[in-house]
C-alpha cells in the first residue's frame, strides 16, 4: 500500500474546507451535509489529488448552483420531494460516496484506470439526475411516467420529459468533458480512439443511470399519500402541511437517498460493461 503524501492531504483538507464552507454559507448544504461533504472531500482531494478534486467540484458546483438558481420557481413542486435544496449527509453520500470509495482504490492501485473511470461514471449519473430534476420541472409540458407513458404532475417520482432528458445528457456531458480533459492532460491532450470511446461511455452511463433512477422512482421507491392535501409525496412521516403520510406503494426503506445511490451504482456497472465491449 502506498504511503500518504501529507502535503497533499493537508491541501485536500484546505480545499474541502473552502468548498464545504462556501456550500454551507450559500445554503447548498445543511450542517450534516457540510460535515459529510468535508469528510468525503478530504478523502477525494487528499488521496486523489487535484484531478479528483476538480472532478468532484465539476459535479458539486453546477448542481448546487442550479438548485439555488431555481429554488423560488420550483417551490410548489418541491413539496412532493422528500428533501429540499439543501443537501444533508445522506444526500451527499448517496451522490458522492462511490467516488470516495474509488478514490481510495485509486490511491491503493494508482496504475489502474478503472477507479477513475468508475468515479467519473458515478458522478456523471449524479450530475445527470440532478440536472434533469432541476431543469426538467421547468418544461412547458407535463412529464410522462417512464413505465406507462401516462402524463403525470411535475415532480412525480419516475416522471420523464424531453427537457429533463436533454438536461440529463448535458449534466453527464459536463462530467465527461472534465474526465476527458484531466485524463489526457498528462499526455499533451492527445486523444486516442479508446479514450474518446471511454468518454462517450461516461456520458451514456450517466444518462442510463439517470433513467435507472426514474425507473426505480416509478416502481420500487417508497411513495406516500397525504390525506389532507390529497397528494402523492416522498415525504414521511409528515407532509409539508404537518399531516401524517401513509405508504401508498413501493418498498418502505427504499427512499430517495437509496435511489440516488443505486443511480450512481448502475452507472458504474454500465461503464464497466461499456469498457469491456470496446
Amino acid at each position: 500500500m502506498p504511503g500518504l503524501d501529507l502535503t497533499q492531504v493537508m491541501i485536500g483538507v484546505l480545499l474541502a474546507l473552502i468548498a464545504v464552507g462556501s456550500g454551507y454559507l450559500v445554503r447548498a448544504l445543511s450542517l450534516s451535509g457540510a460535515v459529510a461533504a468535508f469528510c468525503l472531500g478530504t478523502i477525494i482531494f487528499g488521496l486523489g489529488g487535484l484531478p479528483w478534486a476538480i472532478l468532484l467540484l465539476a459535479f458539486f458546483i453546477p448542481s448546487s448552483f442550479l438548485s439555488l438558481l431555481f429554488k423560488k420557481r420550483k417551490e410548489t413542486v418541491e413539496t412532493n420531494y422528500e428533501k429540499g435544496s439543501r443537501r444533508d449527509a445522506w444526500q451527499v453520500l448517496a451522490n458522492g460516496g462511490l467516488a470516495g470509495i474509488f478514490a481510495i482504490l485509486h490511491w491503493i492501485f494508482p496504475a489502474v484506470v478503472l477507479p477513475w473511470l468508475a468515479a467519473a461514471a458515478a458522478l456523471a449519473a449524479a450530475s445527470a439526475d440532478t440536472w434533469a430534476t432541476e431543469l426538467g420541472i421547468h418544461s412547458r409540458t407535463d412529464p410522462i411516467l417512464i413505465v406507462s407513458g401516462k402524463s403525470v404532475a411535475k415532480g412525480t417520482s419516475g416522471g420523464v420529459s424531453l427537457a429533463g432528458g436533454a438536461a440529463s445528457i448535458l449534466g453527464a456531458s459536463v462530467i465527461a468533458a472534465v474526465f476527458l480533459f484531466l485524463f489526457t492532460s498528462g499526455s499533451g491532450f492527445s486523444v486516442s480512439p479508446v479514450t474518446l470511446w471511454l468518454t462517450v461511455g461516461v456520458v451514456l452511463s450517466g444518462f442510463l443511470g439517470s433513467l435507472a433512477d426514474s425507473l426505480l422512482g416509478a416502481t420500487l421507491q417508497a411513495i406516500y399519500y397525504c390525506p389532507k392535501c390529497m397528494k402523492e409525496t416522498e415525504k414521511h412521516p409528515l407532509h409539508h402541511c404537518g399531516s401524517q403520510t401513509q405508504l401508498l406503494r413501493g418498498i418502505r426503506w427504499l427512499n430517495n437517498d437509496w435511489v440516488n445511490f443505486l443511480c450512481t451504482l448502475s452507472a458504474v456497472v454500465f461503464v464497466f460493461l461499456f469498457s469491456v465491449i470496446i
